[in-house]
């Protein structure tokens, strides 16, 4: 048996994407997928299960800027981990945690599709390749610098 897409289907990943885009936390609330269900008129089981498969979205609270750190293997054998220390000695997390100021988080990702440029991290849209623990600090100091300024 075949199973039918409707238009409001075809609508949800974009409508979660920016709802998540424009929540301070960077998530999706129970409100967040409550009024996304009642909007596009699909069940609150079908919103939340779609939110909870991808790894772009979240259901909690994160910060500002998401650092995904590549753990695939060409990132693991170009030298990731010593990326992931670098993060972590100068923000002060692990992988799956949010600064106190709630400026960042760090998560793991199976893939960004940069294995040409390995070790390679991610923050929100921007992807940063053939990365040293020093130039991933630097990288760093530049978004705590443009909080500091605005």
């Amino acid at each position: 048996m075949t199973s039918k897409i409707n238009v409001q289907d075809k609508s949800l990943l974009p409508t979660l994407l920016k709802k998540q885009k424009d929540s301070p936390f960077n998530f999706l609330s129970e409100d967040d997928v409550n009024s996304i269900a009642k909007e596009l008129k699909l069940s609150r089981s079908r919103v939340y299960s779609t939110a909870s498969f991808y790894s772009e979205i979240s259901l909690s609270p994160r910060g500002k800027h998401i650092i995904r750190v590549c753990c695939n293997a060409p990132c693991e054998n170009a030298g990731k981990e010593a990326i992931r220390e670098a993060i972590t000695k100068e923000l002060g997390i692990e992988i799956d945690e949010t600064t106190e100021d709630k400026l960042f988080t760090l998560e793991s990702v199976n893939c960004l599709g940069a294995c040409f440029m390995s070790p390679a991290m991610r923050i929100d849209d921007e992807i940063y390749g053939n990365l040293t623990p020093e130039e991933t600090v630097k990288i760093l100091n530049t978004y705590k610098k443009e909080h500091v300024d605005e």
